[in-house]
């Protein structure tokens, strides 16, 4: 093992460290942060043979550009459907590759997904805040974002290529633009019209989307009256609605009170799905009963740990995976009429 160190040749906005964040804390006041999507997150460290919860780089649609500058490592890239150019070698996401001292890896946005996660087969360098690296992004505590020109280190780096190639993505989550929710917990001071029109209408996505929520265009959700709450706990994925009868799913850096109404509380499968989903896209909601929300929960924590164990074995090296394939078929005896 040796360290590794890299320049942030480009970083755009947005693009952050990121460990499993700190729940713990919402008591006191303290956004848990972390990452947008969170399994994505967790299958690229999984995939490396890392922790689930290590220090990882989240890479927004602006985009990033590493050059290694000493020693080499070990990456892993999940997430959204971004594309990878290493120093020429051009290559998908969900994908685990090294980098050596001289090669540069350029990550940007494809066909769909707002949020890539890049893990080292290392300890990144970054600063705690509260024993995390999880950053706030409008405070900036935590690890921070990533700068041009800025400089990273990798503690302990190593080369993995017995985990080099692809991994499998997921295939046990929801797709579409249906999101699944729980109403309430103030569902009861909008007007019937409005809460069906929640659950009927087409929403979609608008540009006012960042880690603290997204607003969502589509039709007025009224209120029975006017209505003054006090400031109560909030959560990420709740669905509240501002006085102009427009809704705002709450994401991964939530303020931890609000006295807006909430409508309806997607639940935790689908709030990484609608943090993937980019400005315009159309998404659509569905009322589920509490009981079915925790059924349906813990059916996917139990396929989710079941995915995770089996991206983290080692697919072994390049000599080592070819020795397992038969790479001969058809074989022929020196006799054949036909050689």
């Amino acid at each position: 093992m040796t360290d590794a160190r890299l320049r942030v040749s480009f970083a755009g906005p947005l693009v952050t460290f990121q460990d499993a964040g700190r729940p713990g804390h919402m008591r006191f006041g303290v956004s848990a942060s972390g990452p947008m999507d969170r399994l994505s997150h967790t299958a690229a460290n999984v995939a490396l043979g890392n922790a689930p919860d290590a220090t990882a780089i989240e890479v927004s649609m602006g985009g990033l550009v590493l050059e290694c500058l000493d020693g080499e490592v070990s990456l892993a890239l999940t997430g959204g459907a971004f594309t990878v150019d290493r120093s020429g070698d051009m290559f998908d996401s969900w994908s685990i590759f090294s980098l050596s001292a001289g090669e540069k890896v350029t990550i940007r946005p494809g066909a769909s997904g707002s949020w890539a996660y890049l893990a080292f087969a290392g300890t990144i360098e970054a600063r705690r805040w509260l024993g995390h690296t999880a950053t706030h992004s409008t405070s900036g505590f935590g690890g921070g974002q990533l700068v041009t020109g800025q400089t990273i280190d990798i503690i302990d780096a190593t080369l993995r290529e017995d985990r080099h190639g692809t991994i499998d993505r997921p295939g046990f989550l929801e797709t579409g633009a249906k999101m699944r929710v729980v109403l309430g917990p103030q569902d009861q001071h909008f007007t019937p019209e409005a809460v069906e029109a929640f659950q009927s209408s087409p929403f979609a996505l608008t540009d006012a989307f960042d880690r603290m929520g997204v607003r969502l265009a589509g039709p007025t959700l009224d209120l029975k009256a006017a209505l003054s709450l006090p400031s109560e706990p909030v959560t990420r994925g709740s669905v509240q609605v501002a006085g102009d009868g427009v809704p705002t799913v709450l994401l991964a850096d939530h303020q931890t009170t609000g006295g807006y109404p909430k409508i309806a509380t997607l639940i935790s499968e689908d709030i990484d799905r609608i943090s993937q989903l980019r400005a315009r896209d159309p998404v659509a909601f569905t009322a589920i009963t509490p009981a079915d929300a925790i059924q349906t929960t813990r059916a996917t924590a139990a396929a989710r740990n079941v995915y995770l164990d089996a991206i983290s074995h080692p697919k072994g090296t390049l000599s080592q995976r070819l020795l397992r394939e038969n790479l001969i078929s058809g074989v022929i005896t020196g006799t054949d009429p036909d050689t």
